[in-house]
């Protein structure tokens, strides 16, 4: 008997499963910060006036853990300012005039890669993010000494709405084949496991078919339960392996590559071309004409809702990501960014929220938790600056999936709970030297 973790059945309302993702026409211009990753900011290299072509270095890796940012588009460089980020953060962006030639940069070339210390260089030097999640420095990721036991491919995409990942297993499974192969060779890995939920059949056949000639590449079809895709879960449903609380995945020989990602990684090894553009679904109820669009990164969240046709509803709420754990937009000059999956907007029927009232005990959230924590406990540490009861009822273990919520009769804001009681208790370590 398989012994699956808990979470919550949501509706898929996977509209633009059929729709093969299409390249929209160069904008006017581009906006690319240079923060678009977990690490330090990338350091503009280039100044007002300069011309860039596609796949220009425009932002150099910073200090530590960080990825370099090329150039969407060939243009002019007109503007470097700092903008306000969704997360609060400010960071540097690059704005570039496009003149609609997207003439590739002449420097761009088919990396040469001999050993294992060459792919890594190779993935650094594209500017390779994790696309499906936080945007952690895939070259960091893969800068391991220790064995890979289980190299995990995370083709879950179990948010609602979001199809950018299963169609890209879809229509570039040669390119995730090819990377898995390259990996396969210069790394220590026992074997390689594609994780992708049960209601994606038709990317489960195509991939299945792609990989019958390596035996150490599988697939694991996973029941369609949210949260699959999240990193701890897909790989207890993988490979049976618990990543306890404060560890790594490489702490029990795991890597995780979302789908995306290593097909990112098959097709520069092929190219040479950086990373410029993403698939994003595109959609929600306000939405006129939902779509999966290859947008250049840095484009305006307008340009791209105007490509789908512009909204035939006035937007309430306009979502980076799924409904779940997506981050709300401030406005539509905001860009599609490196780990951009998805853009939704809703209209005002969508967006009701219930009156919030007092927490009945019932023990919902606890239940449709993976995890099991606890968080009205949470709450109430939070409430009473009692670090110790935060962090005994399983603050820390929260990866703000939102199943709490989601499921939460009286419509507590417990994910914000949780997340605020993170973020004391970070800051009481810090205040204890701990």
């Amino acid at each position: 008997m398989v012994f699956y973790l808990k979470g919550v059945h949501l509706p898929h309302r996977k509209n633009t499963a059929n729709f093969v993702p299409v390249r929209m026409t160069v904008p006017k211009s581009v906006t690319i910060p240079t923060s678009m990753h977990i690490g330090a900011p990338a350091m503009p290299i280039v100044k007002k006036g300069d011309s860039v072509k596609v796949g220009t270095l425009i932002a150099d890796a910073g200090n530590g853990i960080s990825a370099p940012i090329h150039s969407s588009v060939s243009g002019t460089v007109i503007e470097i300012f700092d903008l306000l980020m969704s997360n609060g953060s400010t960071a540097p962006a690059i704005k570039i005039e496009a003149d609609g030639e997207q003439t590739p940069d002449e420097n761009i070339q088919v990396p040469n890669v001999a050993d294992k210390a060459d792919l890594v260089k190779a993935i650094k030097n594209s500017g390779l993010v994790g696309l499906g999640g936080a945007g952690f420095p895939t070259y960091a990721k893969l800068s391991v000494e220790r064995k890979i036991e289980e190299l995990v491919i995370n083709g879950a995409e179990c948010e609602p709405y979001i199809t950018s990942d299963s169609l890209t297993m879809e229509q570039y499974s040669d390119d995730i084949v090819y990377a898995l192969e390259t990996l396969l060779k210069y790394f220590d890995i026992g074997k390689v496991i594609i994780g992708i939920e049960n209601n994606k059949q038709k990317a489960i056949k195509i991939i299945q078919s792609a990989i019958k000639d390596n035996e150490k590449i599988t697939v694991k079809i996973l029941p369609s339960v949210y949260p699959q895709g999240g990193e701890k879960v897909l790989i207890y449903h993988t490979t049976g392996k618990v990543v306890p609380e404060g560890k790594l995945p490489i702490d029990v020989g795991c890597v995780v590559l979302n789908s995306t990602t290593t097909a990112f990684i098959g097709k520069y090894l092929k190219t040479g071309m950086p990373l410029i553009e993403k698939t994003v679904t595109v959609d929600g109820s306000a939405v006129k004409e939902p779509k999966n669009i290859i947008a250049p990164i840095g484009t305006a969240l307008s340009d791209v809702f105007e490509f789908a046709g512009g909204f035939k509803t006035e937007p309430k709420k306009v979502l980076y990501g799924g409904p779940m754990m997506g981050i709300t937009v401030p406005n539509m000059s905001y860009p599609i960014i490196k780990n951009t999956n998805a853009v939704l907007a809703f209209d005002e029927k969508e967006t009701i929220i219930s009156k919030t009232t007092a927490c009945i005990r019932c023990g919902a959230c606890i239940n449709a938790c993976p995890f099991g924590i606890n968080p009205p406990a949470i709450a109430k540490g939070l409430k009473n600056e009692d670090f110790e009861q935060m962090k005994s009822a399983g603050a820390t273990l929260c990866m703000e999936c939102g199943c709490c919520s989601y499921v939460c009769p009286a419509s507590r804001p417990l994910v914000a709970n949780n997340r605020l009681a993170k973020q004391a208790l970070r800051e009481h370590s810090k205040k204890e030297g701990k």
